[in-house]
């Protein structure tokens, strides 16, 4: 092969794109890897990395102002923001520098540019690549995975302007920490923006157009998540239309109608957080046989387009749109390109995660989705406050719910709220992908003290057997 000609080509340097190509190294593929901007993608660069360095600081300075609790006295804590935002940075730069070593220890080759589909050669796809100095090269491979990623969906009347309206990318490097802030959008982005920003002092107003926020997760959560924001000085709008915003000089008017009646805030910044749209656009779908529905590329199980040879993972094909769900993608993927046999994804077991103060944790079926879904449910239910762990660390404050088929035992899904529970959900993510039932959950010893022996008790509860409450 020469220079240009791999047995595959990954096009996007993320946690689909690099896992692949790192896979593909292992399995003795000639594998190459196109990327357009950083090694990381948004995950690592602007995303799931550098915002939760940005929250362990608001956890850190709220701990500061709550120290009393333990004994202790701080007189007048205070913060830098700038070194705040500063070391987000800092960790964000050191991972993706440490992907560019890892794909250089596996010689895998990254060409700094953007990749677009340029047809066939023979039984080869053409890929040509217009590199960073301005020059265009053309690859080729039998297979090209397209892991392009996604961005900020953008609503009419709400675009970022990086000043007074904020995407996650303007939201993670403020300048300066605003004194009233108002997210559009309760999911997993707005919701941990929201606590950030709340945890180091900002007022912050959360909006939500459905009934309730964090509407994916289960309805008991979500209520607590709730409880919980607004315990923390946070105001919660659900339900809720936005009117035509007013830009001032340095703040911004926000018209939200709930219940009949609008009410207007002023605020000094506005982060949208209303979900994410494909990157499909210049990359060549056009006259293949590449389907796109909403923005996303449609895959099968393996992540195979309607185009023979090229294939499309993470936030660029379907849902759930979660940076562990592409790396797993990717390993399978390539796998099945080599020859391997392999399983597909089953979304239900795959963990959803969100850092937010109390963070929320979950897996599988919520119980309404459940119960629409046929099953005859248990449900047990243990709060943080009988857990011996979480009073002495001061977290009295959680809950953990399990979901079981009635019939068989089978672990449908668990939901939890709580400190550190984005840790402990794999437990039960394990238990649903070794098909698990009561039974062995129930015999499973737990450490104590941990907070993980929540997850017992709850799972005792749903059989009437909780010990501790």
């Amino acid at each position: 092969m020469s220079g240009t000609d791999f047995d595959l080509i990954v096009v996007g340097g993320g946690p689909g794109g690099y896992v692949a190509a790192l896979r593909a190294a292992q399995l003795k593929l000639k594998v190459a890897v196109v990327e357009a901007n950083h090694l990381g993608g948004i995950c690592l660069n602007w995303g799931c990395i550098p915002t939760k360095a940005l929250l362990r600081a608001s956890e850190i300075n709220h701990l500061l102002h709550d120290l009393g609790q333990f004994g202790f006295e701080a007189d007048n804590p205070r913060f830098d923001f700038k070194k705040v935002v500063a070391r987000s940075r800092a960790v964000s730069k050191q991972l993706s520098g440490g992907i560019g070593h890892l794909l250089k220890k596996a010689r895998v080759p990254v060409f700094d540019g953007f990749g677009k589909l340029a047809g066939t050669s023979g039984d080869k796809r053409k890929l040509d690549v217009k590199l960073a100095d301005g020059k265009t090269t053309t690859l080729t491979a039998p297979h090209i995975i397209l892991a392009t990623g996604a961005r900020a969906r953008v609503l009419p009347g709400i675009e970022p302007d990086g000043k007074l309206i904020w995407s996650y990318r303007e939201a993670l490097v403020p300048e300066a920490l605003p004194k009233r802030l108002l997210v559009i959008g309760s999911g997993a982005i707005g919701t941990e923006f929201a606590s950030f920003y709340r945890n180091m002092g900002s007022e912050v107003i959360l909006v939500e157009v459905a009934d309730r926020i964090l509407p994916v997760e289960d309805e008991e959560i979500s209520k607590l998540a709730r409880t919980a924001f607004e315990k923390q000085g946070m105001k919660v709008l659900t339900g809720a239309k936005l009117g035509k915003l007013e830009k001032g000089s340095d703040t911004v008017k926000v018209p939200v109608e709930t219940g009949g009646k609008t009410e207007i805030f002023e605020v000094d910044r506005v982060i949208s957080a209303v979900g994410i749209v494909g990157n499909v656009e210049n990359i060549g779908l056009e006259g293949t046989k590449i389907k796109v529905e909403r923005t996303h590329v449609v895959v099968d199980e393996l992540c195979r387009t309607g185009e023979k040879g090229v294939y499309a993972l993470g936030d660029l094909a379907g849902p759930p749109w979660l940076a562990h769900k592409a790396s797993h993608e990717a390993v399978m993927c390539v796998e099945a390109i080599a020859g391997k046999h392999v399983h597909p994804i089953d979304p239900t077991k795959i963990p959803g995660c969100t850092y937010c103060r109390p963070q929320i944790a979950s897996v599988g079926y919520t119980e309404a989705k459940a119960k629409e879904a046929g099953y005859t449910v248990k449900t047990g239910r243990f709060p943080f406050v009988g857990n011996g762990k979480a009073i002495a660390m001061g977290e009295p404050d959680g809950l953990v719910k399990v979901v079981f088929d009635a019939k068989t035992g089978e672990l449908l899904g668990a939901h939890m709220i709580g400190a550190e529970v984005t840790e402990m959900i794999q437990g039960y993510v394990i238990a649903r992908s070794g098909e698990l039932t009561e039974a062995e959950l129930q015999e499973t010893v737990f450490p104590h003290p941990t907070i993980s022996e929540s997850m017992h008790e709850a799972v005792l509860a749903a059989y009437d057997g909780a010990l501790h409450f």
